[in-house]
């Protein structure tokens, strides 16, 4: 059967194949092997920089041009290649080799390659493509999603609302307030994660340039590889074995998964708010919110990107605690699981246009937000007993805890009969009665 969206297994290479087909220029097996062939390009180009060998102008010049037009058709070559040397690097290898050639670099083809293993070229590659992947899709859509939050975190600062711990009522607070605290919290991870490092392993056959000081023992090797990889825009980790050891990456896939866990938050609070009533959902005529019940808009965004949100977490605790663990110097166990670092990224990007759609569509349902602080005058006892604990009046907490606690009938003229009854100055009386569950709302930061 013949793969299209509708037979794809994998959703995000199917359903979801519109939303995220630009990563597959980060993901895909076409990505891997293009940027394979980059970093070998790389490689050899920076050994001619460095006097190993010479070549023309023409053909450095012809071999970055390859390197830049490197498209599906080159891909497919490799693939051809592949087949015979039943080896992915090695036949990007020779594909590079007969580049050169037609280039007329015929005689520096020996360079190809040189001194390295397969995990000099992956673990330059892998790293590289992740950390384009991340600066050009990742970064972008999160800042975009946390900047709607600010948004409408600014529109609706001054809206007064109840709280709720445990799930009672509790102190107010403002709708723009709440919102701001996820936006707070992922500035805080945004970060920590530009903090970490993109790690490369850079290094031979078990990461001590063996190859190469047999090679050419008066070169400084190790000052070579740091330079090189810097000049990738990497950061080289200088001991390691065949391959790197994932700790950076690790640590990527553990903040991406702190982020996602508080967008998840965010998706229940939501969720909860629409299911009282705080939020009305604008609705499309065309749409059907449900099959059975005409009446219904379903909060499915929010639901879409929560069930996007864990299925990557899952997928990113595994890498994070399969990649950093390697038998001795080396096992292929790395190989199998890194080829699906795309995965967990395609549904956390998928999540974070949902969350985008579902919080464009959510109108304030403030009359409700209004009744819900009216019928709820017990929140403002904190307020009372605080002031009362002020003046030094006695017992003040045991005095709101008998007349509140249980008791579902507290209103403004309950509230206000238990403050004329207190022996107080009128004027503590009058400052009493000024507080409602609509002015009790505390400061925060602007925003």
């Amino acid at each position: 059967m013949e793969l299209t969206p509708l037979t794809a297994i994998s959703p995000i290479d199917g359903r979801y194949r519109k939303h995220i087909q630009q990563l597959a220029d980060y993901f895909s097996e076409y990505a891997l092997m293009k940027y394979r062939f980059f970093i070998e390009i790389e490689y050899l180009l920076f050994l001619e920089k460095k006097g190993f060998f010479k070549l023309s102008k023409k053909t450095i010049q012809q071999l970055k041009k390859i390197s830049i037009s490197f498209g599906t058709e080159d891909a497919q070559e490799i693939k051809q290649i592949e087949f015979t040397t039943n080896h992915d690097v090695k036949a990007v290898e020779y594909f590079l080799k007969n580049e050169l050639k037609n280039s007329g670099g015929k005689d520096a083809k020996e360079w190809v390659h040189f001194g390295l293993t397969s995990q000099d070229i992956n673990n330059t590659a892998v790293p590289l493509l992740w950390k384009h992947a991340i600066e050009y899709e990742y970064l972008p859509a999160l800042l975009n999603l946390t900047s709607q939050l600010k948004q409408l975190a600014k529109a609706w600062k001054n809206i007064p609302m109840l709280a709720h711990t445990h799930g009672q009522p509790a102190s107010p607070t403002k709708l723009g307030k709440e919102i701001m605290v996820f936006a707070e919290r992922i500035d805080a991870q945004i970060e920590q994660f530009i903090n970490i490092p993109f790690s490369a392993k850079f290094g031979g056959a078990t990461g001590n340039f063996n190859a190469h000081y047999a090679a050419f023992p008066k070169v400084n090797w190790i000052k070579f590889g740091n330079e090189f990889v810097k000049h990738l825009g990497l950061h080289r980790q200088q001991f390691t074995t065949q391959i790197e050891h994932y700790d950076n990456l690790a640590a990527h896939f553990d903040c991406l998964k702190r982020i996602n866990n508080i967008l998840i938050d965010l998706c229940r609070d939501v969720w909860t708010y629409i299911s009282m009533e705080y939020f009305k959902q604008k609705t499309k005529k065309e749409e059907v919110g449900s099959s059975a019940m005409p009446h219904k808009v379903n909060p499915i965004d929010f639901e879409n990107a929560e069930g996007n949100l864990g299925f990557a977490n899952a997928i990113f605790e595994h890498l994070s605690a399969k990649l950093p663990v390697s038998r001795l110097q080396r096992d292929l166990t790395d190989s199998t699981v890194i080829r699906n670092i795309g995965v967990p990224f395609a549904h956390t990007l998928i999540a974070f246009r949902s969350i985008e759609k579902g919080l464009g569509k959510l109108v304030v349902n403030q009359p409700k937000i209004h009744d819900d602080l009216e019928n709820n005058w017990a929140v403002v006892s904190e307020a009372i007993q605080t002031i009362l604990r002020r003046e030094n009046y006695p017992k003040p907490y045991e005095a709101l805890k008998e007349l509140t606690r249980g008791n579902d009938h507290i209103s403004k003229k309950v509230i206000h009969q238990f403050i004329d009854s207190l022996k107080i100055d009128d004027k503590i009386r009058k400052e009493l009665k000024k507080i409602s569950p609509h002015n009790y709302t505390g400061k925060f930061p602007a925003i």
